[in-house]
């Protein structure tokens, strides 16, 4: 085999492999159940939390979600919305540390809820609405450690808190809990306008990540042809 036909093999195989790589780097940035908005203010009252559920499977679809609020600091007042399709199970669990609100003793709160009947197509997501009355008023943020299940008996545990590093392989969603004096929940119109502009992000991100892999690859053949010509220089 002659050193051009070597050098074109190994251009191509380094262009392949990195475009590739941002791809399926574009498609793991995207693939795992988040929790909007992302922040809330600590002590915030009268809200909505939603769980965005994409399915990333091909060949199954997602048929239960189930979605565990930590008890340590709990999340007070939760109410489900009802989801076209799906079933909520809503589990309450007795506090090791009761609560003391301006109403009275909370002695008890909802540790899970459980949505299944439904089903999550392959290229499709859900969108899963809690109402709560009241957000903890210390820490920096809450975990929502989430079960997917698929209709092939495959589950994806987003259950890994973040780090102070990179973004664990299979993460929780994430409450951020701020300072602010945003304790009360932003009106229907705000919410869906927030909505958008995640959505926007995240298909700008995708969008830019495919640029630069097209870029890359144009680059690589780019490489590719000078190295032809320049063989071709040296053996004349």
């Amino acid at each position: 085999m002659s050193a051009t036909r070597i050098v074109l093999r190994r251009a191509v195989a380094v262009t392949a492999l990195t475009a590739a790589g941002v791809l399926a780097a574009a498609g793991a940035a995207s693939a795992h159940v988040t929790v909007h908005p992302e922040s809330y203010a600590k002590g915030a009252t009268d809200g909505v939390l939603t769980f965005r559920v994409p399915n990333e499977e091909d060949g199954a679809s997602t048929t239960k979600v189930q979605v565990f609020l930590p008890t340590d600091r709990p999340v007070l007042g939760v109410m489900v919305h009802p989801q076209d399709g799906w079933t909520a199970k809503v589990t309450t669990t007795k506090l090791k540390t009761p609560v003391k609100t301006d109403d009275g003793t909370i002695t008890e709160a909802v540790s899970a809820v459980t949505w299944t009947g439904g089903k999550i197509g392959a290229g499709q997501y859900e969108d899963f609405d809690v109402a709560f009355g009241q957000l903890p008023e210390n820490g920096d943020q809450l975990v929502f450690k989430t079960l997917q299940t698929y209709s092939d008996g495959n589950v994806a545990r987003w259950i890994e808190a973040p780090t102070s590093g990179d973004e664990p392989e299979n993460p929780a969603p994430v409450l951020k809990l701020t300072a602010g004096d945003d304790a009360s929940a932003a009106p229907a119109a705000e919410k869906k306008s927030t909505e958008a502009e995640v959505t926007d992000g995240s298909d700008s991100t995708a969008r830019g990540l495919g640029i630069a892999g097209l870029v890359v690859g144009v680059l690589g053949l780019a490489a590719a042809g000078f190295a032809i010509t320049r063989s071709r220089a040296t053996r004349s």
